[in-house]
């Protein structure tokens, strides 16, 4: 069976290729992807399944969208033929034309996903590519690629109409960042980037909604999807404000975190102060309380319905120079020099918390 499709022409310096817009089922029929592992000539890295598994997941959101283009190598055998007059390209659904280049698990997801159909997606054709040219095409398109700042991404959840933990956690960063009750006034680096008069910024945006994201979601692109499809959030203890969440209660939610780090703010108040020297208010600090309290203070105050700055600082005190006696007593100070910037430093400090805590509070 052949079918006809639009084709535009474009010229670079390059060469000529041509541009079209083919339903996703027929093009995942239509081409092939080869690994280097399998053909010495293949450009492809080997396919990640987690990320076929996501890309997957998000064709089930309602606003799902595909829009830069499928690159396909067109073969040097039969199959298709392009009609320059017309601005067509006939092909025969029952043979492989090409090699995808460019795309791999965008296909993939959408094969795995079984909503194929729902898609049609735009199709770079480039014709009889020899390996080398293959391979220049794809580190082109894969090394000029510059990722998109955190902060930047969190922020533009704000131009969202749909509620989802994103949008929540960047509003509530934003409203931390502004008010002048906030213990976080103006030391939060929005985009980002630290503007002027921002002496005290330590932490960017991105780092803030990352580590608040925990308290409310572990899935937030799925809570995101669920929301859209009107379908109800599943309750989860292990994220200790979701809850709140589900019921919308944003507000409350910022109020909790203010009392909380305004307690932080009170009890480590060299710490906070000093950020050149202390990690309290760096991403690891806050990452660090944040889980903290997320796993064991939080919980306790929703037990008494008590999440007030009083009750914070009680908890904090307490702990307080046990934690401080056991890092003194290991030569430690809460400080980069020690803890570094990693994930395991994080859980390192999270550890110490832990520990000082369950000997006040022991189970």
């Amino acid at each position: 069976m052949k079918k006809n499709y639009p084709l535009l022409e474009v010229v670079q310096p390059i060469g000529a290729f041509f541009v079209s817009v083919i339903d996703a089922e027929t093009l995942i029929n239509i081409t092939e992807v080869k690994h280097r592992g399998q053909y010495p000539d293949a450009v492809q890295r080997e396919l990640s399944k987690d990320r076929v598994k996501k890309i997957a997941k998000y064709c089930s959101d309602p606003d799902a969208t595909f829009p830069t283009s499928i690159v396909v190598s067109l073969g040097f055998e039969g199959g298709y033929e392009i009609d320059l007059e017309n601005k067509t390209i006939e092909i025969n659904l029952d043979s492989k034309i090409g090699e995808i280049i460019d795309g791999q698990h965008r296909i993939n997801g959408l094969k795995e996903s079984g909503l194929a159909s729902k898609f049609s997606l735009p199709v770079v054709f480039m014709i009889d590519l020899d390996p080398y040219q293959k391979a220049y095409v794809f580190s082109v398109i894969n090394s000029k690629q510059v990722s998109v700042p955190s902060s930047l991404i969190y922020d533009l959840f704000a131009l969202s109409k749909n509620r989802s933990p994103f949008k929540t956690c960047h509003e509530i960063t934003r409203a931390l960042n502004r008010s002048e009750n906030s213990p976080f006034y103006n030391r939060l680096k929005m985009l980002g980037k630290k503007d002027e008069n921002q002496n005290l910024a330590t932490i960017s945006q991105g780092s803030f909604v990352k580590y608040l994201l925990e308290l409310i979601s572990r899935d937030p692109e799925q809570d995101t999807m669920d929301i859209k499809n009107d379908r109800n959030l599943e309750k989860d203890a292990r994220c200790s404000l979701r809850d709140l969440f589900i019921n919308e209660r944003d507000d409350v939610i910022l109020k909790i975190i203010i009392n909380l780090f305004t307690a932080v703010k009170d009890v480590f108040e060299e710490e906070w102060i000093t950020p050149d020297k202390s990690i309290i208010s760096k991403p690891i600090g806050v990452g660090a309380i944040l889980k903290f309290a997320n796993v064991k203070v939080i919980p306790k105050g929703l037990k008494s319905n008590n999440l007030t700055e009083d009750f914070f600082k009680q908890e904090f005190r307490q702990i307080f120079e046990k934690i401080k006696d056991v890092l003194e007593s290991e030569n430690h100070k809460i400080s980069s020099e020690n803890y570094g910037s990693n994930e395991q430093a994080r859980t390192k400090l999270v550890n110490k918390m832990i520990e000082a805590y369950e000997k006040e509070n022991p189970l």
